[in-house]
């Protein structure tokens, strides 16, 4: 069959033809630009001087080969955020990392870029996983079983929160950033638990093996350059194995008891002690003062015996009345007596007894005369008939005092 010169190509068998597509992109990007379209085959231009301006059949192709390279230039623009580093590599080769901001590269395939967050806080967790929307966290036995220094089994778990410190390192020296972590986790935590007793690894000495954790972790990453800061470690659960939970829980239970015993003993020690020695310091004090006061008193006795011994060695009848009748005043001061001497006399005597006896003081030791003093003591209230009584009853002593003489 025959091809009409005019059909339109929509019309024939197969495919369109590539550089008629081509020539179509073409017309469409001049149209765009402002461009005039290029005249068809087998026709010619209108001119004003009458000649044929020949057509340009590459302008089409290389505004499309500039619009894919302003395409492709454009993809290396990134951004790098606040707290990241940037790291282009040139075909796998690190060139150069960039701070924060708008930066370029050279696109793909030629650069790439790796934008990494160094403050980012990254946590990984040794003895157990935690499981999402609240759930119960599982437990990893090959992970949390450590043997202390007095070959006790503990399960100890504990989480890793650390970030970068160079992103070189991190991404160059480092096939696993967590496995490092974790391996170094596991190193450190062991090797301190291995050192330690079990009562302090459980109770008073978690603090402080977090803190060892911490420091030895640190200084193993260093070591292999791995480009990781260990900002913290944290305890999360330390306890003796399950299957023997229980007769743990008794002989701590044996413990506390023992300590709270020793607690009240000592506190009992602290009440009768210090009492104990206070009576012993004042029984001391006491028997000291005794021994003064005795000392004291034979030494004035006898300097007084000495002084007597002297005036007696002078005048022995004189010390002799003198010492009789001190003694009778001595011991004629304690009583409460009053003696009457009728020896010649029957005359009835009427004495108030009763407030004699009342009125009697410890002055009445200096009384020198063997008989007792009353007419002192006589209150002056009781009237005439006590007053002459006791005039009467000195006038009779008085009298047999001249018939004994």
């Amino acid at each position: 069959m025959a091809k009409n010169p005019g059909q339109n190509n929509n019309q024939e068998e197969g495919p369109p033809d590539l550089d008629e597509l081509l020539n179509d992109l073409g017309k469409k990007i001049g149209r765009i630009f402002g461009k005039k379209e290029a005249p068809q085959k087998g026709s010619k231009p209108n001119t004003g001087n009458g000649s044929s301006q020949p057509s340009n059949d590459h302008f089409p192709i290389s505004s499309i080969l500039l619009i894919f390279f302003l395409i492709w230039a454009a993809t290396g623009f990134y951004i790098v955020d606040q707290g990241s580093r940037g790291v282009v590599l040139r075909f796998g080769k690190n060139t150069e990392v960039t701070m924060p901001g708008p930066r370029w590269h050279i696109p793909f395939p030629v650069e790439s870029v790796e934008v990494v967050n160094l403050e980012q806080i990254r946590t990984i967790e040794v003895g157990y996983r935690s499981a999402g929307d609240g759930a119960a966290r599982s437990k990893e036995l090959k992970e949390s079983l450590m043997l202390t220094d007095d070959e006790n089994i503990i399960d100890l778990q504990f989480a890793v929160q650390y970030n970068l410190k160079s992103v070189e390192d991190y991404l160059f020296n480092n096939r696993s950033a967590e496995s490092s972590v974790r391996g170094a986790a596991e190193s450190a935590i062991r090797e301190i638990v291995g050192k330690s007793k079990m009562d302090f690894a459980l109770y008073e000495g978690r603090e402080e093996i977090a803190v060892k954790a911490k420091k030895l972790m640190q200084e193993i990453l260093d070591r292999y350059n791995t480009g990781i800061n260990v900002t913290s470690v944290t305890m999360q659960n330390a306890q003796p194995p399950e299957q023997v939970q229980a007769s743990f829980d008794d002989a701590v239970k044996a413990k506390q008891d023992l300590e709270r015993q020793k607690n009240e003993g000592q506190a009992y020690a602290n009440d009768i002690i210090p009492k104990a020695k206070g009576t012993a310091s004042r029984l001391t004090a006491e028997a000291q003062g005794y021994r003064l006061r005795v000392e004291n008193e034979a030494k004035g006795n006898a300097s007084r015996f000495e002084q007597i011994l002297t005036q007696y060695d002078r005048a022995p009848e004189v010390m002799r009345d003198r010492l009789y009748i001190e003694a009778q005043e001595q011991i004629l001061s304690n009583v409460s007596k009053v003696f009457v001497d009728q020896k010649n006399s029957n005359s009835l005597l009427y004495l108030p007894l009763d407030k004699l006896i009342q009125q009697v003081t410890p002055n009445a030791r200096d009384v020198t005369s063997p008989l007792v003093n009353v007419t002192p003591q006589v209150d002056m209230n009781q009237g005439q008939t006590a007053s002459q009584n006791l005039e009467r009853s000195r006038d009779a002593f008085k009298s047999r005092d001249r018939e004994s003489r």
